[in-house]
């Protein structure tokens, strides 16, 4: 757990999700929760997959699998931090598995964004320290940020580490018009993504 007396500074999430925009241009991204509908609007991409926007701690598991299954590739999962709390065994079975090509990412906002904004069943003086659950479970450097300058500066050398790793990105709010945006169809977007598989 985090100190009490640690003052919380947190990033606007669009920015923070630039940054992963910039530098994971050929990667397999799985979003979930109000990252499958922010990241869409900010940038469309064959090999991104918001295959599952509402089913809460599925996206680290979903990850996971194409991570194993796409060796050659590197793959990054955003997940919000309730939907990852719904699965947080997920992240034992990514240890055990040790894919080297893997990133967890949650975006700690500390609610339930996407249900309408409900707080997270942790004490308010005592925020989750997701990093410390990710070490515990095994994961060997998990890093988190919460200025946008230092996540800025450090990405790209984070992201250049062999996997699994783990990031918490500590955010604002999603704006409420992205938000509100929907996720790309199931229908364009899945014949998209198998071709961009076999490429």
């Amino acid at each position: 757990m985090k100190s009490q007396a640690k003052q919380r500074t947190e990033m606007p999430v669009l920015d923070a999700l630039q940054v992963l925009i910039d530098h994971c241009t050929d990667w397999i991204v799985v979003t979930n929760q109000s990252s499958s509908r922010s990241w869409p609007k900010l940038v469309r991409r064959p090999l991104d997959l918001h295959y599952n926007p509402s089913t809460m701690g599925g996206a680290v598991s979903l990850a996971l699998g194409l991570a194993i299954a796409q060796p050659q590739r590197r793959v990054l999962c955003v997940s919000g931090d309730g939907a990852l709390l719904m699965n947080l065994g997920s992240l034992v079975t990514v240890v055990t598995c040790a894919p080297e090509n893997l990133v967890v990412c949650v975006l700690d906002n500390e609610m339930y964004e996407v249900t309408g904004g409900q707080q997270l069943p942790a004490p308010r003086k005592k925020p989750l320290d997701y990093s410390a659950l990710a070490k515990g479970v095994g994961f060997e450097f998990p890093m988190e940020f919460n200025d946008l300058a230092d996540w800025q500066k450090m990405s790209k050398h984070f992201l250049s580490h062999a996997g699994p790793t783990f990031l918490t990105l500590t955010v604002g709010p999603t704006p409420i018009e992205y938000l509100k945006s929907p996720t790309p169809p199931m229908s364009e977007m899945l014949p998209q993504f198998r071709a961009a598989l076999e490429t």
